[in-house]
């Protein structure tokens, strides 16, 4: 709430590590909109950018015939419908392929306002579609709630304003009220990690250094226990009223956290009140334990996070600087990104706005990849077909904030690549059968679009989920 509206002016690919060899690259062709304000990861493998100059328009990022990012095309989309210009908004990819956008604290532009409005962009149309938000009047202003998508497919949203809580079912765009018993405090301003179980994380702002899991089964919020050291800043400012509701008090800020491949929970935080250093805390088998705290006294407060395909955390603090937690410590990567979002490429890059990708020589475990264990030996351009097989999702939902601006990529991406000419395709997934993270050797699916362009003939094809192939299976493009 009240964050400072970021203008990214310039990035600075500072020193490299010898150790780890971090790596800020810019792209070769830049970022139209001057500076991007989110990205998130359509599954035909483009990446949606919204633009910084203009809050309603939105650009495209195609990666080149090679899989590259780095030296990808960019194209202007369809802009918001007329008077949604939003900023610091609620947003997932959906289950179906379509994205959604509810809510925002700056409407229109840098203007702060608290906004209801939303719309859902459909890829295969490049339409935007208007998307009423739940019923109530105590739901005109979403601003910049917390949202995630449960397993199930459909997408949760928490009134930041209230406890209240609805769920968006894709398939008829209507709103559902959920239950939602026993919380602490209230929705504002905290984060939501999706666990294994389906169930929902939180560490409370108003009541820290409380914690909850929310289940979506039962509609109740339970104890998880008090992290050891304090994860929530202190309120920023006064009270502000909404439309003759009750006045609306900020509780403060808090920072992302990420679900890592060992199961735990990684909990950045905001500078606690009356204290000069930020901390950070570790969720695991119902346990948290205190991590180390955030060099330089930076502060994570509202800013962006990303899982590495080796398990490390990328996170950004306030100052610009990038660090990661590798399991025990934090490293200072000397790097800067400018107050840049974070989201993870299916080449296991890290897109820093629309400027720049971050590279680390870390590498997966090969237990952490997708497996495919049903596939089609022959596909034919322009038809669709399905493939089976476990961790399509991935591990984690991968990307994190502080609250609002969720770049979620859990979900599967197909990339073919043509035998004879090494270029690389990627073919649009949709209708997943679980949106679920770290779902084991559960059998899972998903349709896939075969372009009507890419190349004939024999080709291996992979499942990509966060940044992370399977083993390729053999296919021919008929």
């Amino acid at each position: 709430m009240f964050r400072k509206f970021v203008v990214a002016l310039a990035l600075l690919a500072g020193a490299i590590l010898p150790a780890q060899a971090q790596t800020l690259v810019n792209l070769t062709h830049s970022f139209p909109g001057s500076f991007g304000l989110i990205t998130l990861q359509l599954t035909d493998g483009t990446v949606m950018v919204q633009s910084g100059n203009n809050q309603g328009d939105w650009y495209k990022l195609t990666p080149d015939n090679t899989g590259s990012y780095v030296n990808g095309t960019w194209t202007q989309m369809a802009s918001l419908p007329s008077g949604y210009r939003p900023y610091a908004f609620a947003s997932a990819v959906l289950a179906d392929g379509r994205m959604i956008v509810e809510g925002g604290e700056y409407q229109p532009d840098s203007t702060f306002s608290l906004t209801g409005l939303g719309a859902i962009y459909d890829p295969k149309a490049n339409t935007w579609t208007a998307m009423p938000h739940p019923k109530g009047k105590k739901w005109n202003w979403i601003g910049d709630s917390s949202s995630l998508v449960l397993p199930d497919g459909r997408y949760v949203i928490g009134n930041k304003l209230y406890k209240l809580m609805a769920a968006l079912d894709p398939s008829t765009t209507k709103w559902k009220s959920l239950k939602s018993t026993g919380h602490n405090g209230f929705n504002s301003e905290e984060t939501w990690t999706l666990l294994p179980d389906g169930t929902i994380l939180t560490e409370n702002v108003k009541k820290g250094p409380g914690t909850q899991i929310y289940n979506p089964a039962t509609g109740v919020w339970s104890d998880a226990g008090d992290t050891p050291v304090a994860l929530n800043g202190p309120p920023c400012c006064s009270c502000e009223g909404f439309g003759g509701l009750k006045p609306y008090c900020p509780p403060g800020e808090i920072g992302p956290a990420i679900l890592r491949p060992d199961g735990s929970v990684f909990a950045t935080g905001a500078t606690p009140k009356g204290q000069n250093t930020a901390h950070t805390a570790i969720y695991k088998n119902g346990v948290w334990t205190a991590g180390p705290d955030i060099p330089n006294r930076d502060d994570c407060g509202d800013t962006f996070a990303s899982l590495l395909p080796d398990g490390n955390v990328l996170f950004e603090g306030l100052s610009g600087s990038l660090y990661e937690f590798d399991g025990a410590a934090i490293n200072v990567t000397h790097l800067n990104g400018s107050g840049n979002p974070l989201m993870v490429l299916p080449t296991g890059e890290i897109l820093l706005g629309g400027s720049q990708v971050y590279r680390s020589t870390g590498s997966a475990n090969p237990a952490w990849a997708p497996a495919i264990t049903s596939a089609p030996s022959s596909v034919t351009r322009g038809a669709t077909f399905q493939i089976s097989g476990t961790q399509f999702n991935g591990l984690s939902q991968a990307n994190s904030f502080g609250d609002e601006l969720q770049t979620f990529t859990n979900y599967p991406l197909v990339r073919i690549t043509n035998n004879g000419t090494g270029h690389v395709f990627y073919a649009r997934t949709h209708d997943h059968s679980s949106m679920g993270v770290a779902t084991g050797s559960l059998v899972v699916s998903t349709q896939v679009d075969v372009p009507s362009g890419m190349e004939t003939g024999a080709s291996s094809m992979v499942v990509v989920a966060n940044g992370i192939a399977s083993t390729p299976v053999s296919v021919t493009v008929n």
